[in-house]
């Protein structure tokens, strides 16, 4: 099966200028439809004098695409973001590319080239990663336990998300599904099965960056 792919950061940004326009790609990891059209008015109110905010993003959970040319002409903007990131085989992803307009007509092939760069430089600029299955749970564990799981949690590629303290320490964690199962069978028997890991979400993320 072939792996997915997605983008290391959350967030990022980079921008260059062509003939005088500005061109800013701003890229964020998404994990909905709902999110890429939230991210998308939030870098149009963040550029209200803008002349384009086009767009492309693709979703990871059912491969659907859209984009924008945003009053470009037809073909020159949100397509070729979108053909970026098809290229790169990104899924789970936002990109939105802003445009202040510096005074010189560039032409559909300039404009092209220049919306797939801003693309290409802001994925640069976030990474990539593979998208894998993880695993989040959480376990409430006594004061005195707490200090040895997380000491452990490295040995299992566990990653602690949240800690809340309280009567217990309550820890909100994620792993790959087999390093997860590892990690469960430890804690059982570590705790003589006192506590549980109760599993919370399962859902494919960006492995940790090495």
């Amino acid at each position: 099966m072939t792996s997915r792919k997605t983008v290391a950061k959350d967030y990022a940004t980079d921008s260059f200028i062509e003939k005088k326009s500005e061109f800013i790609a701003y890229v964020k990891r998404i994990g909905s439809e709902d999110e890429a059209k939230a991210f998308i008015a939030e870098i149009r109110a963040k550029h209200p004098d803008a002349r384009h905010n086009c767009y492309a993003y693709v979703l990871a959970d059912t491969g659907a695409a859209r984009c924008s040319d945003d009053g470009e002409p037809s073909g020159t903007a949100g397509l070729p973001i979108l053909e970026v990131l098809n290229r790169e085989g990104l899924v789970g992803v936002c990109v939105v590319v802003t445009r202040y307009f510096g005074g010189i007509l560039l032409g559909a092939g300039g404009l092209t080239r220049a919306y797939a760069r801003a693309a290409k430089i802001g994925i640069d600029a976030a990474g990539r990663a593979e998208l894998v299955p993880f695993t989040y749970f959480q376990a409430a564990v006594s004061y005195a336990e707490y200090q040895k799981l997380v000491n452990e949690m490295p040995k299992y590629a566990v990653e602690c998300t949240d800690t809340v303290f309280a009567a217990e320490v309550t820890l909100t964690m994620r792993a790959r599904d087999g390093d997860f199962e590892r990690f469960k069978a430890y804690v059982t028997e570590y705790t003589a099965g006192r506590v549980s890991c109760t599993v919370t979400e399962r859902r494919q993320d960006a492995a940790p960056t090495v």
